[in-house]
């Protein structure tokens, strides 16, 4: 498969789905828009959902590379960081992978779709899902380096990563409702602080 077109038709996909709604969008606009016949799309792509499932990974993998994401070394990575410092630096790693033009650019096609198409909400599930599963092996590590201690690193992680999520939506819906002079940066590292401090390690943990 020739990588640049496969390239161009995703993010001429993203571009004619920001436009008109993922709905909105047919294979045979997508090759009208390329200049392309529809029969050499679809030696590419057998759908348009098969587009938007390669966008979602393309994007996502083109986020962490320009936002610098690497797999973790914890030992390295806990390294002279307080537990609040190690939390702070995942999560702004993970917002400004998700914060790229074109990613966010697919989020807002994505979440204002979820609710009407099922490919649009599989994918949010599945994102909530990595999320969720890296927060664990982060909470298992900082447990394991006596950063902080957790009655349950499950179900702790389930409740960080959906709580990150949330507020991230709401520092989004701040920017594109107000301004940016309404966001309130404040609350995410409120949250920081007071999640360390309720899982702080004690004597005998």
């Amino acid at each position: 498969m020739n990588h640049n077109r496969k390239e161009e038709i995703i993010l001429t996909t993203l571009e004619l789905a920001a436009e008109k709604g993922l709905a909105g969008v047919s294979m045979s606009m997508i090759a009208d828009k390329i200049g392309i016949k529809k029969p050499s799309l679809y030696k590419h792509f057998s759908s348009k959902e098969e587009i938007v499932e390669a966008m979602y990974q393309y994007l996502r993998e083109q986020s962490k590379k320009n936002a610098g994401i690497k797999p973790l070394d914890y030992s390295l990575f806990f390294q002279g960081k307080t537990a609040y410092e190690a939390l702070q630096g995942v999560v702004q790693g993970y917002i400004n992978m998700n914060h790229q033009e074109k990613m966010l650019a697919f989020y807002k096609v994505i979440y204002s779709e979820r609710s009407i198409q099922p490919m649009a909400a599989r994918i949010v599930a599945e994102e909530t899902e990595r999320m969720i599963i890296a927060t664990k092996q982060l909470f298992y590590a900082m447990e394991v380096h006596k950063m902080l201690h957790f009655e349950n690193a499950d179900m702790s992680a389930v409740s960080f990563a959906m709580t990150i999520h949330g507020l991230m939506d709401y520092e989004l819906d701040q920017k594109y409702g107000y301004n940016k002079e309404h966001i309130d940066h404040k609350l995410l590292d409120d949250y920081l602080n007071w999640f360390c401090k309720e899982n702080a390690v004690k004597n005998g943990d």
